[in-house]
């Protein structure tokens, strides 16, 4: 019987736990690396159409930083899909009202648009402060 036949044993997904401070750099630098985490680029075994990424815990959303006075320029747009339905939001707007839907919408746009990204964006684990209920996978 040939080799090439038969499937290869499955290791489980070795998932690891990440830790990462909003206030140390600027959105797109912290969610560029967030997103790679995420979908696992940085290990060995990466695989695209495999979900083998780790989780990510994102604390202090609230102090996040901004470059060249973005927090004025950029806007979000939602279209209801009714006429005269466009909503439009700036950043600073929705800093104030949810920061942590910030850092989701940008991790999920630099996600790949596939089926895999609606589990990978689950491991996200977003929180306006220091306190988060996973600070036992950190201890070690």
């Amino acid at each position: 019987m040939s080799t090439k036949n038969k499937k290869a044993a499955r290791k489980p997904i070795e998932r690891k736990w990440h830790l990462i401070d909003a206030s140390s750099e600027n959105l797109g630098r912290l969610t560029s690396k967030v997103a790679s985490l995420l979908r696992g680029k940085g290990k060995v075994s990466f695989t695209p159409h495999i979900d083998g990424g780790d989780f990510v815990v994102f604390i202090n959303t609230d102090k996040l930083k901004f470059s060249r006075g973005k927090d004025e320029k950029k806007i979000y747009y939602h279209y209801s899909g009714y006429p005269g339905g466009m909503k439009a939001i700036t950043l600073r707007d929705q800093i104030v009202k949810d920061s942590r839907k910030v850092i989701k919408m940008a991790v999920y746009r630099m996600l790949p648009k596939n089926k895999t990204r609606d589990v990978v964006i689950k491991r996200l684990k977003l929180f306006k402060d220091d306190v988060h209920p996973f600070a036992d996978k950190f201890k070690k």
